[in-house]
């Protein structure tokens, strides 16, 4: 017999773990080089995929959408992710070209958000990026028609066993709807969660001048 939803989710529990601490006041004047810190305790304390973050965008109605991606790269220029121009996300940021991505570490009870405007690199640093991963990143790639109708699994086994064969042969072939993107963070905040729920919030916001940095009831 099933669960009941309700009764499963009142079940669960949270950061069953010690929380690190966080002193806000102690905190880089860049957020950037908070993020890195972070990232890397997350790692250090076992996170499964801490390079994953949520995407979310909005289509041409203004109507939001979410999903799970991988962060390739953050620097002075943006925080990088890529996907497919012709994927339901690349017409969306075509539409509408801002974005949130969203980190969650449960090991650690921490939370980065960041807002902005989203860039598109050149076709030559595209397909660099694309390079730089791996054999089944290409294969994946030269699949393409993401988020297309699949008429059956089938139709996707052949395709995949093709990509792969060719992403083997020629690990330097083009994907040419592959892109690279890049987020101009306005906003970065950063959550530490705390087992009293006196969570920590720290929010960075872009200005003329630099990053201005406030707390946040939490």
């Amino acid at each position: 017999m099933e669960p009941d939803l309700h009764e499963l989710l009142r079940s669960l529990r949270v950061w069953d773990t010690e929380l690190p601490d966080f002193d806000p006041g102690r905190a880089p004047a860049d957020p950037l080089e908070l993020f890195a810190h972070w990232l890397a305790q997350a790692a250090a304390a076992g996170q499964t995929e801490p390079h994953t973050m949520a995407l979310a965008t909005s289509d041409e109605d203004g109507l939001p959408d979410v999903r799970t991606v991988m962060l390739h790269g953050a620097d002075e220029h943006g925080w990088a992710f890529a996907t497919h121009a012709t994927s339901r996300k690349g017409r969306q940021l075509a539409a509408r070209p801002h974005a949130a991505l969203g980190f969650y570490w449960p090991a650690q009870g921490r939370q980065v958000r960041v807002r902005g405007p989203v860039g598109v690199a050149s076709a030559e640093e595209s397909l660099r990026d694309l390079h730089a991963r791996s054999t089944g990143a290409l294969a994946a790639a030269l699949v393409g028609r993401q988020s297309e109708v699949l008429p059956s699994l089938t139709d996707l086994e052949r395709a995949s066993d093709a990509a792969w064969r060719q992403a083997e042969r020629s690990p330097d072939a083009p994907a040419p709807t592959w892109t690279l993107y890049r987020l101009r963070p306005e906003e970065v905040e950063f959550f530490q969660g705390d087992a009293r729920r006196r969570h920590v919030r720290l929010v960075y916001r872009r200005t003329t001048g630099g990053w201005a940095r406030e707390l946040l009831w939490p």
